[in-house]
């Protein structure tokens, strides 16, 4: 509610402009070239569900890998540094001495990204998600060119703050010790022995600050993620960015929890690091089998740090993906159980248990939703009517805008906006601009200062904008 009349009162203060932004909105709403102007130049605040490596465009990635002489499959279209013992392996020098450097090019940018497909020959989650293991060592140690990116692509697309999972944390530590707890926790979550498996996690919790979890977590802050930040000036007057680790669905209990934790404590312990968040396909074996104890595992680390913010992955899944049933619990398992202060995609409300209590909780608590209309509908053909977003908006569910992976996808925030106004003609202008400020406003900007200052300069943004349709026009 505060979040709403704060944004009320700084609507009042331009709301001639905005009725008259409003008529000129809803007179280009059928055009989509039209649209993109408009969009391309309104103020869009902030992008919060956002990976880095997946939002780095396939051109420099590749020029990376050429200019460093890397080692490509010639089959798959990954590329390597040193070159694997097995495997149709060829540097890009040797590519280009016979003049196939090119062809190669085409075929890595359709690999790489989702450039050129077809939706016919393969399928598109397959794409979308391999797609990340080929480029990955081109965005390692490279990641500063990348920000740079980023960031410069935001400051022309009027997009003032990025909240970027960027990179999951080295650990070196050996938990060879700790693996009979795999099986012992997936009994008990097989029989939803909730606290059990606290108790469990527990030992694990004290095992692994004895293995100085910490200390990964403070070198990964200090020498990795500060470092750079500051070093790049990524923070200016025009553009904020901040930083949410991440942990990966697919591995074993102990080494997915002993990330976790690490993240926890890294997100605990510096105002650059927003929070914390879990990736991979939803639908993998292990996704599937282990989501319930993922979801323990996130209200047992905060329990420990209830400070961390954090936003899940959670519904990204729709009929056909898996099976009805498996469609049914997981938003509410992340909102109930986990405690997540946003959910990250929620495609498959619809098919929740209870979907009408889940949207009242998600607007009573104030937990957003956060939408991304080109990855939802690239990776599980889910869009126009068929999505969710008017339900949420029905519920008063608060809704932000992302991209998600706008490299893979070949994307932009301004993409975003368009199919919004063009596909659901029931978003206003007034909408539009509250899931704005809601992207700076539900952020997870620790600092207030901060905050305040990217709400103060979208309002001047706004007014500016908005001066562009006077009310006599």
């Amino acid at each position: 509610m505060k979040l709403f009349l704060s944004f009320f009162l700084s609507m009042l203060l331009n709301v001639g402009y905005s009725q008259s932004t409003n008529t000129y909105f809803e007179k280009i709403r059928d055009n989509e070239a039209a649209l993109t102007a408009f969009f391309s130049q309104m103020p869009k605040g902030g992008d919060l569900h956002h990976h880095y490596s997946g939002s780095i465009y396939a051109e420099p990635l590749l020029a990376h890998a050429i200019s460093e002489n890397f080692y490509l499959n010639t089959e798959t279209m990954q590329v390597q540094k040193e070159k694997p013992a097995s495997g149709n392996w060829e540097q890009f020098s040797t590519l280009k001495s016979r003049g196939e450097l090119d062809i190669y090019k085409q075929k890595i940018m359709q690999k790489w990204s989702v450039k050129d497909y077809n939706h016919v020959n393969y399928p598109s989650d397959k794409l979308f998600f391999e797609s990340f293991m080929k480029f990955e060592p081109a965005i390692k140690g490279n990641f500063e060119q990348g920000l740079l990116e980023l960031k410069n692509r935001a400051l022309k697309e009027n997009l003032s703050y990025i909240e970027t999972q960027l990179s999951t944390i080295p650990c070196s530590m050996n938990t060879d010790d700790l693996v009979k707890f795999n099986a012992r926790l997936r009994q008990l979550a097989i029989r939803q022995d909730e606290k059990a498996i606290l108790t469990s996690l527990d030992s694990l919790y004290n095992s692994l600050l004895k293995k100085d979890a910490p200390a990964y977590a403070k070198d990964f802050n200090t020498n990795f993620v500060t470092k750079m930040h500051n070093e790049l000036k990524i923070d200016d007057a025009r553009f904020t960015m901040r930083y949410q680790n991440f942990v990966l669905r697919f591995m074993e209990p102990v080494d997915l929890f002993k990330n976790l934790v690490i993240a926890f404590i890294s997100a605990d312990s510096s105002t650059l690091m927003a929070g914390v968040n879990i990736v991979s396909p939803e639908d993998g074996e292990t996704s599937m089998k282990d989501y319930w104890l993922h979801m323990v595992m996130f209200k047992y680390c905060h329990s420990r740090f209830p400070n961390v913010k954090y936003s899940m992955h959670a519904g990204e899944l729709t009929l056909g993906l898996v099976q009805p049933e498996d469609l049914t619990w997981h938003i509410s398992a992340a909102v109930y159980t986990a405690g997540a202060n946003r959910i990250g995609h929620g495609v498959d409300m619809a098919y929740e248990q209870n979907s009408y209590d889940l949207l009242q909780y998600m607007a009573k608590k104030d937990i957003p939703v956060e939408i991304n209309l080109v990855s939802n509908e690239f990776i599980l053909k889910v869009k126009e009517n068929r999505h969710p977003l008017t339900l949420y908006k029905e519920f008063g569910v608060p809704i932000v805008i992302s991209t998600d992976d706008a490299g893979i996808l070949r994307t932009n925030m301004t993409e975003q906006y368009v199919l919004l106004a063009k596909r659901y003609k029931d978003i206003t202008y007034a909408d539009i601009k509250q899931f704005v400020y809601n992207s700076i406003n539900y952020s997870f900007i620790k600092d207030a200062s901060v905050k305040k200052d990217l709400l103060k300069n979208l309002n001047t943004r706004f007014k500016t904008f908005e001066s562009h349709f006077p009310q006599n026009k």
